[in-house]
């Protein structure tokens, strides 16, 4: 009987990989592109951690599978919740193949917190409740926390770059992964498996953050580290060497990431301030969110956890006035969030929102008229209606409208959050090593990657056909998915477990996790 490893690479990237591939650098990744196949890899529009590798994990599209993003906008109120598990709407990977009897073992893919009983081992993703490192909530069974207790996500804050920060991050990326590679031969040897999934997150955080280094034609290049973001690929193909051989000749290996990436430019956009000047929004007098900012520039990291902790209401007020403070919502018809990873935009609608000012039946020109707009404006290169890129009972879980920013001489815009100002600026060259929330130097890009140890039968395949593509390698019978098995065999048709209601997080939880998530650099 076979087994399948699956490695995920977190923003992996196929030119990268392609070069340094081609000069030998990364002979592990080589040997499988030389015994099976490389391809670029199509993914979720945009390319977002969270909505990606859960249709990796579940075959079909965020419509269906329900994450879209780290939060969710809570219906009948300017305030958001952060999702967890539980708000994925169909079985996963390790779901399924656990009803069928296989043994699994599946650690640190995102959105998987709270960890889900299955038949093995799983050790829940970086959404987790906590700041740097895995607690036993992590992990199903608590026996195993034994085995896994070192695993760590990026151990240092990401929304500050000082002096001496690059350095610093650099070492602890490489220590992450010789940890985490150590992790994983133990479990391969200690547990019995027929599915092993990891996911590395350390390429992602290094092409954020080294890629003004490493690009020399980047508009932000600056003398630095030049080969750190290097040193982080051919690092993890070490540990895929390993695993792999571990793994035995009867395993079947797929290694995929969930988007690539590219470099930033020095253009900025405001969407708030472009609806504004066209009049689809308007601005409060109101000063936005003095206490906030307040508050990160005086709380020391190592305490803010504690203190969000111990005031969750008030963080939690903090946070969606952030996003929502400032705003006329009497008279305006359409916002955004400003998210550099998600640039999207809201209607503010009667019946769904507070104070909602567009009407129900006006709906869908509403949509229409607007992306038409955003279509005429050189900054963004595509604006697509929701139902453009979604299906499924989720649906109305998405923003209205999803963008695509313009590039600019190979180079992505970067969206960041305004209240009041020019519509489109430029990035001071101050501003150019940013951290998350600031305008990153490398930017998340569709496609992402697929190495397989056996040929695939699709000349572009996407995200959505990896879980069918397991299942039949396993030869278990899943539900209907969007993709398909790219061994060419179909699927047999199996049941559809019932998931239970979401079950959100308390207030306590969500504040702690929102810290967490302000130090990986997602919230401002």
């Amino acid at each position: 009987m076979s087994r399948v490893l699956l490695i995920g690479l977190d923003g992996a990237d196929p030119a990268l990989l392609s070069q340094w591939m081609d000069a030998g650098l990364l002979p592990h990744l080589a040997a499988l592109r030389t015994r099976g196949t490389f391809c670029p890899l199509t993914t979720t529009r945009p390319p977002v951690t969270f909505p990606a590798w859960t249709t990796c994990v579940t075959g079909v599209n965020p419509g269906k599978h329900g994450i879209f993003d780290f939060t969710r906008q809570q219906r009948g109120a300017h305030a958001i919740r952060f999702i967890n598990s539980t708000y994925r709407r169909v079985p996963a990977l390790w779901n399924i193949l656990s009803s069928a009897g296989k043994r699994v073992c599946v650690v640190g893919v995102p959105a998987t917190y709270p960890p889900e009983p299955v038949n093995g081992v799983l050790v829940a993703g970086f959404d987790s409740p906590v700041t740097t490192r895995i607690d036993a909530s992590f992990v199903y069974p608590e026996s195993a926390w034994a085995q896994v207790k070192d695993w760590r996500f990026a151990d240092f804050q990401e929304g500050n770059i000082g002096a001496g920060w690059h350095d610093h991050a650099h070492r602890k990326l490489l220590e992450g992964i010789a940890t985490k590679e150590a992790i994983l031969l133990r479990l391969m040897d200690q547990e019995p498996w027929d599915f092993f999934m990891a996911v590395f997150g350390e390429v992602d955080t290094a092409s954020h953050h080294f890629w003004l280094f490493h690009d020399e034609a980047s508009p932000r290049h600056r003398p630095g580290p030049k080969d750190a973001l290097r040193e982080v690929y051919v690092r993890l193909d070490t540990a895929v060497g390993r695993l792999v051989a571990r793994g035995g000749e009867d395993t079947h290996v797929l290694v995929v990431s969930d988007h690539g990436f590219q470099g930033a430019g020095t253009g900025v956009v405001h969407l708030n301030n472009w609806l504004a000047e066209l009049g689809w929004l308007q601005f409060t007098p109101a000063p936005r969110n003095t206490l906030k900012s307040l508050a990160l520039r005086l709380v020391p990291p190592a305490l803010r956890g504690a203190l969000f902790r111990r005031f969750a209401p008030l963080v939690n007020r903090v946070e969606s006035q952030s996003r929502f403070g400032g705003i006329d919502w009497s008279r305006t018809r359409a916002w955004s969030e400003e998210l550099n990873y998600f640039p999207a935009i809201r209607l503010n609608l009667a019946g769904r929102d507070p104070a909602g000012v567009v009407p129900q039946n006006d709906y869908d020109a509403t949509v229409e008229a607007l992306c038409a707009a955003l279509m005429q404006w050189e900054h963004i290169a595509h604006a697509w209606p929701r139902a453009a890129l979604f299906d499924g009972p989720e649906v109305e879980h998405a923003p209205d409208i999803v963008l695509e920013l313009a590039t600019e001489n190979g180079y992505a815009h970067s969206c960041l959050r305004s209240r009041g100002g020019p519509a489109f600026r430029r990035l001071a060259p101050g501003e150019y090593f940013g951290g998350k929330e600031k305008g990153t130097s490398g930017v998340h890009r569709d496609p992402g990657i697929l190495l397989s140890s056996m040929p695939v039968n699709a000349e572009i395949p996407h995200i959505a056909d990896i879980a069918p593509t397991v299942l039949h390698l396993l030869g278990v019978p899943g539900p209907p998915m969007d993709g398909a098995s790219l061994t060419g065999g179909a699927l047999s048709p199996g049941a559809v477990a019932a998931r239970p209601a979401p079950a959100p997080y308390t207030p306590e939880e969500e504040a702690v996790l929102e810290e967490r998530l302000r130090a990986l650099g997602y919230l401002e």
